[in-house]
């Protein structure tokens, strides 16, 4: 099980773009680093590239749902966890 705070989960995964859209339960600002961890995902990195409606943002609110651009395949369902 991975540590640090449950920022939220994978709702859809844009594999030819590789970006997962992620809804969050947690505020979550670009340079963090993120686990995404699931039953065959588990992997870590920098919250590097984020979007909302297509737009590039700083950070996310609480319950919106953001787009990361992501290293690794991530699946629906798979847990963000932030690293601390």
């Amino acid at each position: 099980m991975a540590d640090g705070e449950r920022l939220g989960e994978v709702v859809h995964y844009f594999d030819h773009v590789q970006v997962a859209v992620v809804r969050l339960s947690r505020a979550l600002k670009q340079g963090q680093r993120l686990h995404f961890h699931g039953a065959h995902t588990d992997f870590e990195q920098v919250a590097a590239s984020l979007q909302v409606d297509h737009k590039p943002v700083d950070g996310a609110a609480p319950g919106s749902e953001v787009a990361v651009k992501v290293d690794q395949r991530a699946r629906r369902g798979d847990d963000v966890f932030e690293v601390v």
